[in-house]
């Protein structure tokens, strides 16, 4: 599992896996990226960073405030090609971001104002590798009837790693058979099922997912059954 300590330490070029050098960022490419985020916020009301993923079950950054809320026009989709952590190049996985369309559930964390850019700077360390994602400011419907501005990391489709192809038997054997330092690709699908069922949330698309997973490491591979390693 990702800790805090482990981020703060990590050597991108190692820490995940072998990443391709021409897509590995730079230290200098990530502060640049999380300044120019920070340059566009929106109001200076308090940051907030929005959990749809293993952010939910391990944010690994200090926070003030979590809160169950909405994102409108927005899903799950393992639409990122998996080459580290999870997985590697050549038994490449899949990764989760977000692609246009629908409505996704997740956490909210509002960030202490104090340690903003020492938090966001964990953060983009672990989510901008590659910068894959597209760190943008949405509004988020929280639970409680509050409206915020948050922080989200959605696909950028015009990355090499970007997959269009989502659908459950496509990635599923993927998934399945994805193992990396970090784990399994398998045991990070499981661990999003059970978070959003801690939390009462649903994602009908993540139950066929799930479902096409827990099928395929069922299944006997030639000369053997597939065992997974789960850390």
């Amino acid at each position: 599992m990702l800790t805090r300590d482990f981020l703060m330490s990590a050597d991108c070029k190692t820490a995940f896996g072998s990443i391709e050098e021409s897509l590995l960022w730079t230290p200098e490419q990530r502060s640049a990226s999380l300044a120019a985020t920070l340059a566009c916020r929106p109001d200076p009301s308090p940051v907030w960073l929005f959990g749809y993923g293993s952010l939910m079950w391990n944010p690994a950054f200090e926070f003030d405030e979590s809160a169950p809320g909405t994102l409108v026009g927005w899903h799950r989709a393992f639409c990122l090609r998996l080459t580290a952590g999870r997985g590697t190049a050549c038994q490449p996985g899949r990764m989760l971001a977000l692609k246009e369309g629908g409505r996704t559930t997740g956490l909210a964390y509002r960030l202490p104002e104090a340690l903003l850019e020492e938090e966001l700077t964990l953060v983009w360390k672990r989510e901008m590798i590659t910068g894959c994602y597209l760190p943008t400011w949405c509004r988020l419907e929280l639970d409680d009837g509050r409206s915020v501005n948050a922080l989200v990391f959605i696909m950028d489709p015009r990355h090499p790693l970007y997959e269009a192809d989502t659908r459950a038997q496509t990635i599923a054997p993927l998934i399945a058979a994805a193992s990396g330092p970090l784990g399994t690709n398998a045991q990070y699908l499981f661990s999003l099922e059970t978070a959003l069922k801690k939390h009462g949330m649903r994602d009908d698309c993540l139950d066929e997912l799930v479902s096409h997973v827990r099928a395929s490491l069922q299944k006997p591979e030639e000369g053997g059954s597939f065992q997974p390693e789960f850390t």
